[in-house]
């Protein structure tokens, strides 16, 4: 999997019959982190505020940038820095331990990769912290290209990391399906014009993500691979 570059590079072809380009969110969608996600949190807000962290309140954040996150809950900037210093701590000694594959992750992916479907994670996670997760949970094989924090300048919800993976991937949006668990994945997803699909095995409440208006839901991962065959043969 390479490193996603910070522009776009081409214009992709339109109305191709090749397999549908698939996009992934990455945490609460492919990997199993709220625990590790609410674990940093609490201890980052022990260390430095006083009070009863929110967890409600943090995770409906996932899926934005960590320090828009942290600045809502600090309310304070001398605190931001040393606040994201001590929740990256506990990260760092505690990922391995705490991330988890969602059952029937790592296979599903595998088939539709090896369908000759191209693929791309879009997350709003670090590209380091990305790519240690995806090493973690063995899916390297089956992801061809990372949009990471790193990798562009505005985040989901905006549209630019959907449009800069579909770039890598050079296919267009009409061609190209999005799976994400938050709010903030479809709302990116709808505004770069792929097909949303909400993923219902994540920390967000179905009706939160009703209301982002996805074109599809699904309980399951492995329900993704019958959808998007039907897709396939609707094109």
């Amino acid at each position: 999997m390479s490193h996603a570059p910070t522009v776009h590079q081409h214009i992709p072809e339109q109305g191709t019959d090749r397999p549908l380009a698939l996009l992934f969110d990455l945490d609460g969608t492919l990997a199993d982190s709220v625990a590790l996600i609410v674990g940093a949190y609490r201890h980052a807000y022990a260390a430095h505020l006083r009070g009863t962290p929110n967890d409600e309140q943090w995770i409906s954040g996932m899926g934005t940038p960590l320090m828009g996150q942290i600045r809502k809950v600090v309310g304070d900037d001398a605190l931001v820095d040393p606040f994201l210093a001590t929740y990256r701590e506990f990260q760092q000694l505690n990922h391995d331990r705490l991330l988890r594959e969602f059952e029937g992750v790592r296979d599903t992916l595998e088939l539709l990769h090896g369908s000759g479907h191209p693929t791309a994670v879009v997350t709003s996670k670090a590209n380091e912290g990305a790519h240690r997760a995806i090493r973690l949970l063995q899916l390297e094989p089956y992801l061809d290209e990372l949009v990471g924090l790193d990798s562009c300048e505005r985040h989901k919800p905006d549209p630019e990391p959907v449009l800069l993976a579909l770039d890598l991937l050079g296919y267009a949006p009409a061609d190209a399906l999005f799976l994400g668990d938050s709010p903030h994945d479809i709302h990116a997803g709808n505004a770069a014009g792929v097909t949303t699909v909400a993923a219902l095995w994540g920390p967000f409440q179905r009706a939160t993500l009703e209301a982002a208006s996805p074109r599809y839901s699904i309980s399951h991962i492995r329900e993704l691979p019958a959808l998007v065959a039907a897709l396939q043969g609707a094109c």
